[in-house]
């Protein structure tokens, strides 16, 4: 469930929630199904579009059994000022063409650790000393991680048309 705004949280999960049956779910491939929360999805959205702007060592780690403070962490390393600032930008920017505003920023004086607070997601942009310094996955290692990395190019994106 989304903490923000509560006005738009009915009105957001109803048109962000696509309902399915369970012969829906159970009909999959052979795989399990399991609904997906928005909080999630948008862990999932931050961390690919850090890698457009070259972040590094992605990781989102899930809090949702050890915490009611948010569901997920989005770390993210970048390796000088101005790739955080790009990285922070970018991240902000096309999130808010989607539809959702960060609750509030900090960090956007010095570039060492950006803050990204979307509620139920809550996103690190470090610089390499201060991500080691702080380390967060050593402080929350009880959570499940997912490390997040770039889609290795196909044969057809390596070869430029004609």
């Amino acid at each position: 469930m989304i903490r923000g705004n509560a006005s738009r949280v009915k009105d957001y999960s109803l048109s962000k929630r696509i309902p399915m049956s369970r012969s829906e779910h159970d009909a999959s491939s052979g795989i399990e199904a399991r609904e997906v929360a928005i909080s999630e999805l948008l862990a999932r959205r931050v961390a690919e579009l850090s890698l457009e702007k070259k972040g590094e060592n992605v990781k989102i780690l899930d809090l949702r059994s050890l915490t009611s403070v948010t569901d997920f962490f989005v770390i993210i390393t970048a390796d000088s000022e101005r790739k955080a600032k790009a990285v922070t930008d970018f991240i902000v920017d096309e999130i808010k063409e989607e539809g959702e505003r960060p609750m509030h920023i900090e960090g956007l004086d010095s570039l060492h650790w950006v803050l990204i607070d979307y509620v139920d997601v809550v996103v690190h942009i470090f610089q390499p000393d201060e991500r080691k310094f702080y380390d967060l996955e050593s402080l929350w290692s009880d959570a499940p991680v997912t490390v997040v990395t770039a889609p290795e190019p196909t044969e057809e994106q390596e070869t430029p048309e004609s």
